[in-house]
């Protein structure tokens, strides 16, 4: 049997997400003139399908998980690939990056789907190659243990990060990686050396290219009258940064989540989403719900996220096979760095990076790939709860 709470705590949220596509996209539809139902209609068709796959999946036999995890894995990696040699009509780029491939009737981000087939790759060749004997090695014996895994990734990280550029998406595999190594029988002090590592990566990536260190300036220019506070003057007048840009986004999604209050201004009755905040119905979805239906709102948004991830986790522990102890460890890691960093972004405790909520923001791929990979948690569910059952 199934992890049926599992299944109803997602399908609560994808229908929330449904709601919201019509609810945040007024000032969207009246700009490109689409049509009212435009949003909605295409988030309810997504959302059906995600839970349509997350049922049909759960309900298979459980020596389909590999295929078709790895399949995922093959087949987004490749179309990442082929993307850019793909023309323009075919395509769907932004800020002259290569994101979406276009089918009749929608666009596919393989970027979306290959997050899933990755984790289940990592499961799959930590399994058969770790083992926490192995922690009794030197670090450096370990580094070369996991070289081959660097490589692919350093191979994803031009990928996303370089070709689509998409550093969110780098910062949430990484730190997966750096967790599924660690989950996986690697040492503490590996860990903690692929942490700093992946740090001084991230920072390169930011300071080589303007547009990110602008989106850091007008962060920083947001909170450093807060965080200097606590530090001497000498110290505060040396870090403090005059004639920062703006940082437009977040001062209003920060607008909105006051505005909100406690309990909202009730449905379809938010203002930011009046041209304020451009994406609220992607990345800034936690801000309009909090506008919308208030600071309970988001509580209770937050609550459903962590049953979610303590029921996936819980998955984790019960699976005796450590192919899907690993797998269902690594999606509620996905989805927890995705939930975390997006509200980071959102509330100006960091710099936003374009990353979206599980099951909540408004796109058919992300929505149709987290549906594949609960579907997945939820068929491998039924081997741990049988295991228990024994």
């Amino acid at each position: 049997m199934v992890d049926k709470k599992l299944f109803i705590l997602v399908s609560i949220l994808i229908t929330i997400s449904i709601i919201c596509s019509y609810s945040f996209t007024t000032d969207t539809v009246l700009f490109y003139g689409y049509n009212e139902y435009h949003f909605l209609i295409r988030q309810f068709i997504a959302g059906i399908l995600s839970i349509y796959l997350m049922w049909q999946i759960s309900r298979l036999d459980p020596k389909f998980a590999k295929p078709i995890g790895l399949s995922l894995f093959a087949i987004s990696f490749v179309l990442m690939i082929s993307m850019y040699f793909m023309p323009s009509s075919l395509v769907t780029s932004a800020g002259g990056a290569k994101r979406w491939i276009r089918l009749p009737g929608f666009s596919l981000a393989p970027v979306e789907f290959f997050k899933i087939g990755f984790v289940y790759f990592l499961a799959w060749s930590f399994s058969r190659k770790f083992n926490f004997e192995d922690r009794k090695k030197s670090l450096l014996e370990e580094i070369k243990l996991i070289l081959p895994y660097i490589v692919v990734f350093l191979f994803v990280v031009v990928l996303i990060a370089v070709f689509q550029n998409d550093i969110g998406q780098v910062a949430v595999l990484g730190l997966t990686l750096s967790f599924m190594l660690l989950l996986g029988g690697r040492s503490l002090k590996l860990f903690l050396t692929l942490i700093v590592l992946a740090s001084i990566l991230f920072i390169v990536f930011i300071i080589t290219s303007e547009h990110r260190i602008n989106r850091v300036l007008s962060w920083w220019a947001n909170v450093q009258s807060f965080i200097l506070s606590i530090f001497p003057n000498w110290i505060a007048d040396k870090l403090r940064v005059e004639n920062a840009p703006e940082a437009y986004q977040v001062s209003n999604s920060l607008n909105a989540i006051y505005h909100g209050g406690i309990f909202g201004t009730g449905i379809g009755n938010g203002s930011f989403k009046l041209g304020f905040l451009s994406e609220i119905h992607t990345d800034f979805v936690l801000a309009g719900i909090v506008e919308e239906f208030g600071y309970i709102g988001l509580f209770a948004i937050s609550i459903i996220m962590v049953l979610i991830i303590h029921r996936i986790l819980r998955i984790a522990n019960r699976s005796k096979n450590r192919i899907d102890y690993l797998f269902s460890s690594g999606i509620a890691l996905l989805i927890g760095f995705s939930f975390l960093i997006n509200a980071y972004g959102i509330s100006g405790l960091a710099p936003i990076k374009g990353i979206a909520v599980p099951f909540l923001s408004y796109g058919g791929s992300a929505m149709i790939a987290n549906g594949i990979a609960l579907g997945l948690v939820l068929l491998l569910s039924k081997k741990a709860l049988r295991k228990v059952d024994e």
